[in-house]
C-alpha cells in the first residue's frame, strides 16, 4: 500500500515529520489539533514537503530518518532535496576530511 512521508512547518517555526497512508486526512487532523501531541499546540501547520512511496513501511522509515535530523538540515532538505544535504552525515564528513 502506498505511503506518504511529509514535513510540516509549525506556527512556532519548528518542523514536524510524519508518515501516513492518507495524506489529506492526516493533514486535516493536524489542523484540528488531532494529528499529534507535538503539532496540537503549534497550530496552524503548513505542509512544506511530502513524497509518495510505494509502501507505508518505506514512508515510516524515511520519517524516522528525517526525525533524526537537525532543524537546519531539515530546512536545507525542504529547500533543496536530497542533493542539498549530501555530505551532512558524520561518516561522510570523516571520509571527505581524509581525502
Amino acid at each position: 500500500m502506498t505511503g506518504y512521508t511529509y514535513i510540516l512547518r509549525c506556527a512556532d517555526g519548528t518542523f514536524y515529520a510524519g508518515s501516513t497512508k492518507h495524506l489529506d486526512d492526516r493533514l486535516a487532523a493536524h489542523q484540528l489539533g488531532l494529528g499529534s501531541d507535538y503539532t496540537s499546540n503549534r497550530r496552524p501547520v503548513e505542509l512544506v514537503w511530502w513524497c509518495e512511496l510505494d509502501r507505508i513501511d518505506e514512508a515510516f522509515a524515511l520519517e524516522k530518518q528525517i526525525q533524526g535530523w537537525s532543524h537546519t538540515k531539515r530546512r536545507a532538505f525542504i529547500e533543496g532535496g536530497f542533493d542539498a544535504i549530501r555530505g551532512w552525515s558524520s561518516r561522510e564528513r570523516a571520509v571527505r576530511s581524509r581525502e
